[in-house]
C-alpha cells in the first residue's frame, strides 16, 4: 500500500509539473557575441540551480572517414584540462563545488554541462571558456583517452549482447552518407592518428562560431550577460564551418544479411529510412513508431510480446539525424524455440495494420497525450531547457521552438499517420539482420 500511495503522489508531481509547463511559456534571452558564439539564457529563480551547456555543431558525420571517431574521442579529450587547469582538476573543481557534469556525442554534435549551484555559475564559465579556447591536447592525454575509448567500446559493443546492432545496420542503411559509421567510430583510426590531426580538429570545430551557450536556472540575466562577456568575448572566432553535403543514394530493394554474435536467442532487427527532425513529415513517423512501440500498451508489445509471447523483448528506436535520410529502428528478441522469421512475419503483420487501417479515435488519443506529456516532461529540469534551447537553435535556427513545437505534434491527423506508413514503412527500401548464435554459424 506504501509503495502505491508513492507511486500515486509521483504520477501527481509529473501532471503538475506538465500543467505547469503547459500554462507558463519558457522565457529565453538570446544574442550572438562578436565572434559567432550563440548565447541563449532562460532565467528561473525558483531553485538555487543553474546548468551551463555547450553545445558544438559537430558530431561523427563531420569527420573525415579515414578518421572516424574523432568526435566521440574529443569528447572524453576535453575533460584532460587546459592550459589553466591541471589533468585530472576539471572533475576536483566541480565535485568541490558540488556540481555534476557529462558529455554526450552522437552523429551531429557534441553537448557538453554542468549542474550546480547558482552561486557557482562564474566557475562553469570560465571551465568552458577554458575547453574552448585552449584546451590540452597533449601525447599522454591521447594515449589515456584512446584506452578509455577502447575500454567502453569492449564494454558497449564488443561484450554486450546484441550491442553491435547498431554499427552493423547503420554501414549497411547508408552506403555513400558519413551516417555509415557510428560515434565510436574505428580504434584503428584513433590509433593511426598524430597529435598533429588532433589539433587540427579541434581548432576547426571548437570555435565559438561553431558553439551554443545555452544556460538555464537560478540566475540574472545582465549579470551573467556580463561573465560571458567576460569569459568567452575575447576567444577569437574561427574559420566557418563547412556542413556536410552528401546525397546518400536511393535505395531499391530490401537489403538483408545474418550476424553471427555471442547470444542465446536469436533477434530481428528492421531498418527504415526515415525523414530527417528538420522534415515535416518527422512529426508523423514520430508518432507512429509511439504507435507502434513506446510502452507496454503499444502495438508491437501488446501482440507479439504479451498476447502471443514470441519475444522476450520489442521496440522501436527512432535515431533523430539532423540529415537526410534518417533511420528508425525495430527491434525484437525471440522467445525460446521461436524462429527470427515468424518473428519478422509478426512485425510485418503490425506494420501493414497501421498502412491498411486508420488508427482507431480512442488509440490516437492516447497517442497524443503520450506525445504531449514526453514533449513537456523532457523540459521539466533546467538542464533539458537548457539543452532543448540550444538544439532547436542549431537545427532550426528558431529557439522558440521550446514552446511551439509540441503544435506541430498536435497537427497530426490519424490519415498522417497512415501516409507516413505507406511512404516510409517499406520492404523495398529497409534493411533486415537476423542476430543469430555464433553456435548456429557453419
Amino acid at each position: 500500500m506504501k509503495k502505491k500511495l508513492i507511486l500515486l503522489a509521483w504520477l501527481g508531481l509529473q501532471v503538475m509539473i506538465v500543467n505547469a509547463q503547459k500554462a507558463n511559456k519558457v522565457k529565453f534571452v538570446e544574442y550572438d557575441l562578436p565572434n559567432g558564439l550563440h548565447v541563449i539564457l532562460h532565467q528561473d529563480n525558483s531553485v538555487p540551480i543553474v546548468a551551463t551547456t555547450i553545445f558544438y555543431h559537430v558530431g561523427s558525420k563531420d569527420e573525415d572517414p579515414e578518421r572516424t571517431g574523432f568526435a566521440h574521442f574529443f569528447e572524453h579529450l576535453m575533460f584532460e584540462g587546459s592550459e589553466n587547469i591541471g589533468r585530472g582538476e576539471f572533475d576536483k573543481y566541480l565535485d568541490n563545488a558540488g556540481a555534476t557534469n557529462n558529455a554526450t556525442t552522437n552523429q551531429d554534435r557534441t553537448f557538453y554541462y554542468e549542474i550546480m549551484p547558482s552561486n557557482q555559475l562564474e566557475l562553469s564559465l570560465w571551465m568552458e571558456s577554458e575547453r574552448l579556447l585552449h584546451a590540452k591536447i597533449d601525447d599522454k592525454g591521447i594515449e589515456t583517452q584512446r584506452e578509455v575509448v577502447k575500454e567502453e567500446k569492449r564494454e558497449r559493443n564488443d561484450n554486450q549482447p546484441y550491442g553491435s546492432i547498431v554499427d552493423e545496420m547503420m554501414k549497411r542503411v547508408y552506403t555513400k552518407h558519413p551516417y555509415r559509421w557510428t560515434p565510436i567510430g574505428s580504434l584503428a583510426h584513433l590509433n593511426a592518428a598524430s597529435k598533429e590531426e588532433f589539433i587540427a580538429f579541434y581548432k576547426k570545430f571548437y570555435v565559438p562560431n561553431n558553439a551554443i551557450l545555452s544556460i538555464a536556472g537560478d540566475l540574472d540575466i545582465e549579470n551573467t550577460k556580463k561573465l560571458v562577456q567576460k569569459y568567452f568575448g575575447d576567444i577569437p572566432r574561427g574559420k566557418d564551418v563547412p556542413r556536410v553535403n552528401v546525397q546518400e543514394p536511393t535505395q531499391t530493394q530490401e537489403i538483408r544479411d545474418i550476424v553471427y554474435d555471442n547470444i542465446q536467442l536469436p533477434a530481428v532487427i528492421q531498418g527504415y529510412k526515415t525523414p530527417s527532425l528538420k522534415n515535416p513529415d518527422y512529426y508523423a513517423v514520430n508518432m507512429l513508431l509511439q504507435l507502434l512501440s513506446q510502452g507496454e500498451s503499444s502495438r508491437l508489445n501488446k501482440s507479439i510480446k504479451d498476447q502471443q509471447q514470441k519475444a522476450l523483448f520489442v521496440g522501436t528506436f527512432p535515431l533523430s539525424l539532423e540529415s537526410d535520410p534518417n533511420v528508425a529502428l525495430t527491434f525484437a528478441i525471440a522467445n525460446v524455440g521461436v524462429e527470427p522469421e515468424e518473428l519478422e512475419s509478426l512485425m510485418d503483420i503490425e506494420v501493414e495494420k497501421v498502412k491498411n487501417e486508420l488508427v482507431s479515435e480512442k488509440e490516437f488519443q492516447k497517442l497524443r497525450n503520450q506525445v504531449e506529456n514526453n514533449f513537456y516532461s523532457q523540459n521539466s529540469t533546467m538542464a533539458g531547457i537548457a539543452g532543448s534551447l540550444a538544439q532547436y537553435y542549431a537545427y532550426y535556427r528558431n529557439t522558440n521552438l521550446i514552446n511551439t513545437d509540441i503544435n506541430n505534434y498536435l497537427k497530426v491527423t490519424r490519415e498522417d499517420l497512415q501516409r507516413v506508413a505507406k511512404k516510409y514503412l517499406n520492404k523495398e527500401t529497409r534493411v533486415v539482420l537476423y542476430y543469430l548464435p555464433k553456435s548456429e554459424q557453419k
